[in-house]
């Protein structure tokens, strides 16, 4: 019999001790609609969550007051304005692992600030997408197909920009700063070592939606043109007039993880939905399967989107 659960952040993920009874598990999580930009900023559900960002500023602001510096020193230090040296110790911004980690040493806090990096980082994050953004960075494959916004992987940050200030009600300046800032963050993917395996398939009608104006979409197809030539991606295009299209349902995300474990990850209408029931996983990745095989090839998929970015 499946079981449907609440996530509660990245603790919704079964890690490598959780016993395998053979029985799935559907995880459930309520959010906001974090990659197709749904987002209200305001949730109960982030109480949490503002409340480790408050106290890491409150933190810093201690030891940057210990340490007898003003704020204009520190963000010269670190370099950065004193309002955002403001806005971090305010909880208004939040600042990257990174950061925290050169704050410390510059304040030397012998890690009472790098500590911290973890419960930051996931606060970044809707409650309902920590446990995605978590099996993100263990990912040993990712299968994405996109409609009708691009994964936020592929996103350029004027594209999330203009995503996020389409929503209504409106969001804070700042909302938009801290979500842009964490989207952002997640396209380390590409990058990490060892390199993931990483598919993408994006509905046709994505690149015509001029989102933020003709230059926001010419820049993202630019993006998505330099994506596709890492040795780790392949990005296809699934044309509108294709008759068979396996992806009606929606789009959807497959992780696999190091220990062979699949989770689908999907969103609809600002609730996001994470599976961990096996039968599931298998299910999506099958289903990705067919819809790749509808799609246009990889270098006819780019050979399309030249063509459109021609035509801009």
């Amino acid at each position: 019999m499946e079981r449907t659960d609440a996530v509660t952040g990245a603790e919704g993920v079964p890690d490598d001790n959780d016993g395998d009874s053979g029985e799935g598990t559907a995880v459930v999580s309520l959010g906001d609609g974090w990659d197709n930009g749904d987002a209200t900023g305001r949730r109960p559900e982030d109480d949490a969550g503002r409340g480790v960002v408050a106290a890491f500023g409150q933190t810093m602001k201690t030891l940057r007051q210990r340490e007898g510096l003003e704020r204009e020193e520190l963000g010269r230090r670190l370099g950065y304005s004193a309002s955002t040296i403001a806005s971090f110790e305010q909880g208004r911004r939040i600042p990257s692992p990174r950061t925290i980690d050169r704050t410390d040493h510059v304040l030397h806090a012998e890690g009472l600030l790098s500590v911290w990096k973890e419960q930051v980082e996931r606060a970044q994050y809707p409650v309902f997408f920590q446990g995605m953004a978590a099996l993100e960075k263990e990912a040993l494959e990712l299968l994405s197909f996109s409609m009708p916004v691009l994964n936020g992987l592929l996103q350029t940050e004027e594209y999330m920009r203009a995503l996020l200030a389409m929503r209504r009600p409106l969001l804070d300046d700042e909302i938009i700063e801290q979500r842009v800032a964490a989207r952002l963050a997640r396209q380390d993917i590409f990058d990490r070592r060892p390199l993931p395996l990483l598919s993408f398939v994006v509905d046709e009608s994505l690149l015509r939606r001029p989102y933020g104006g003709k230059g926001v979409l010419r820049g993202q197809l630019e993006q998505l043109l330099l994506i596709a030539q890492k040795r780790n991606v392949q990005l296809q295009v699934m044309p509108l007039d294709r008759e068979e299209n396996a992806g009606v349902n929606g789009p959807f995300t497959v992780v696999t993880r190091r220990d062979g474990r699949q989770f689908v990850y999907a969103e609809a209408q600002g609730i996001g939905n994470l599976q961990t029931d096996p039968e599931q996983g298998v299910l999506a990745a099958a289903r990705y399967g067919i819809i790749r095989s509808q799609a246009l090839r990889p270098r006819e998929s780019m050979e399309f989107i030249e063509r459109l970015l021609g035509s801009l």
